[in-house]
């Protein structure tokens, strides 16, 4: 199961979700996904939301197994 933290991140930064969105050149309902965690992100997306939250994936992203 993919567990992200890139609505802590954003709000941090003060960024909406549109605005994240357009930083990465996705939808803001694509973000609006990732972090209700219905959508795995491909690695390029999550290098370029992390760049944009000026972190690293693995500080917004996480996997666990599920039980």
């Amino acid at each position: 199961m993919l567990v992200t933290r890139i609505q802590e991140w954003r709000v941090a930064q003060g960024l909406t979700q549109a605005e994240l969105a357009a930083k990465v050149g996705v939808r803001r309902e694509t973000i609006s996904h990732l972090e209700r965690g219905e959508y795995n992100p491909s690695l390029k997306l999550a290098w370029d939301i992390a760049a944009a939250l000026s972190c690293g994936i693995p500080d917004i992203f996480d996997f666990t197994e599920e039980q």
